[in-house]
């Protein structure tokens, strides 16, 4: 994983804009589904078609579709046809720096995850939007 400067501690890390600290919020919304998460994972080591995916995740194939689109939508993913068949593949390389990321944080803040009552668990969007 590439390693960056922290800025100067006066800097703020967001953008002072309301609209452009709403699109990375957004940015985050896209990554806080488990399926989501799953899929993205599964597509670091490649491109997979749908199929692949309805199988690594196992759930119905217009959900996992529509989660897919998801991520293309928000620039995660790209998606390539080839007849009637579509794939994905992730097309920038800072998606698997922020998996990793995302995982060793999640791994040393585990026990506050658990217990944080704020956020919905894993459970209430596994299956959903």
């Amino acid at each position: 994983m590439t390693s960056t400067a922290h800025p100067d501690p006066g800097t703020p890390l967001l953008p002072d804009d309301g609209q452009q600290v709403g699109t990375v919020a957004k940015f985050f919304r896209a990554l806080g589904d488990p399926t989501r998460l799953r899929l993205l994972e599964f597509l670091l080591d490649g491109e997979h078609s749908v199929s692949d995916c309805v199988a690594h995740v196992g759930l119905a194939q217009g959900r996992v579709s529509t989660h897919l689109a998801c991520l293309a939508d928000c620039g995660y993913v790209q998606a390539r046809r080839e007849g009637r068949w579509c794939y994905y593949r992730v097309t920038d390389p800072r998606v698997a720096d922020l998996v990793t990321l995302a995982r060793s944080l999640a791994a040393d803040n585990c026990t506050a995850l658990a217990t944080c009552e704020r956020i919905d668990g894993p459970q209430s969007t596994q299956t959903g939007m």
